[in-house]
């Protein structure tokens, strides 16, 4: 295997900084979907941060999906990629139908226009057509909604910090503490579980390109134009409380039907959510019954998904992980 891993035809957003300015918009569920003290929370934390911020046109617009029309969510995203007074973007929440949105988009004026974009969920098909597509860097981590959490959100900010404000390699380190209670219901009443940390469910050693984010997502860009592809990748996978481990196991095996699934050099599996009912052994037989996976390094239970805190991960940028029994490390390289 070469470590050396290079990845041609990359772009790479310019770094945002304190007194830069985020564009916020809208493309599943609308921002009418989260409460008024929850936007006001998020609104003064990226402030108080050092952001300055301007909404989407369209970001209140809501239907009967508690989304809104495609045509306002692409007007909304190409004018914030060439707006020249917009340094990066924030989604608002996730969704159902981001990908909706696919055969819409202008991918050249995003490539002319490189800014770093963020969500998760949902956003995970955009995040890897957008790179497919361009060559563009995206990044699975906090929503715009996200920064209203009060308790629990220093990690992800850390994190966020480290791959969209910095421009150094840095290590994802554990959370101390974890939480898959409704925030946003009861800000005060929280429940916090010590974190146990990574399990390696297959040892090894592995270097790749990032590709993934909502396991459900990724999978429904399977057969289209917008597939990010899986040579030199290492897959970054996670799925919400919708899930549970038969959906799971089942989506997994539809990843390793690609016929590029060869070129995986290892995964990194997500946080589950406690309601999918997965433990560690239930996935430790999902994945032990895969003959494609007895060679490469799989690492579960890290800190992104729907749980709280979460890391920032760069699509299209380069991952390496080690595991041990004994010893675990995961290295996001280039962002």
């Amino acid at each position: 295997m070469d470590n050396n891993i290079e990845v041609k035809n990359t772009i790479r957003p310019k770094r945002i900084k304190k007194g830069d300015h985020i564009r916020v918009v809208a493309t599943a569920k609308s921002l009418k979907f989260i409460s008024d003290q929850t936007k006001k929370e998020a609104i003064e934390r990226l402030e108080k941060f050092g952001f300055k911020l301007s909404f989407g046109k369209h970001v209140d617009e809501i239907d009967e999906f508690n989304s809104s029309s495609i045509r306002s969510r692409v007007e909304d995203l190409h004018d914030a990629f060439s707006d020249k007074k917009v340094d990066a973007i924030l989604t608002v929440i996730g969704g159902y139908n981001s990908n909706q949105l696919l055969q819409y988009l202008d991918y050249e004026l995003i490539a002319k226009n490189p800014k770093i974009i963020c969500g998760f969920s949902d956003f995970t098909a955009l995040a890897n057509s957008i790179t497919a597509k361009t060559g563009m860097i995206t990044y699975i981590g906090p929503h715009f909604s996200s920064w209203a959490m009060r308790y629990g959100f220093e990690y992800s900010k850390d994190f966020f910090e480290k791959c969209c404000m910095e421009n150094n390699a840095f290590d994802l380190l554990p959370s101390e503490k974890w939480s898959d209670d409704l925030w946003y219901t009861d800000q005060e009443k929280r429940n916090f579980i010590p974190n146990e940390g990574c399990w390696v469910l297959n040892p090894g050693h592995a270097m790749g390109r990032i590709v993934g984010g909502n396991i459900g997502c990724l999978s429904a860009l399977q057969g289209t134009e917008y597939w990010p592809g899986l040579g030199d990748s290492i897959l970054v996978l996670e799925e919400c409380v919708e899930t549970n481990p038969r959906v799971f196991d089942r989506q997994l095996q539809s990843l390793i039907h690609q016929p590029d699934f060869d070129g995986v050099r290892g995964i990194l599996i997500g946080r589950f959510q406690k309601e999918t009912k997965m433990t560690r052994s239930l996935l430790d037989k999902i994945i032990s019954t895969k003959k494609e996976l007895k060679k490469i390094p799989v690492i579960a239970n890290v800190d992104f998904g729907h749980t709280a805190p979460t890391v920032t991960m760069p699509v299209g940028g380069v991952l390496e992980i080690s595991g041990k029994k004994e010893y675990t490390k995961i290295v996001v390289i280039e962002h």
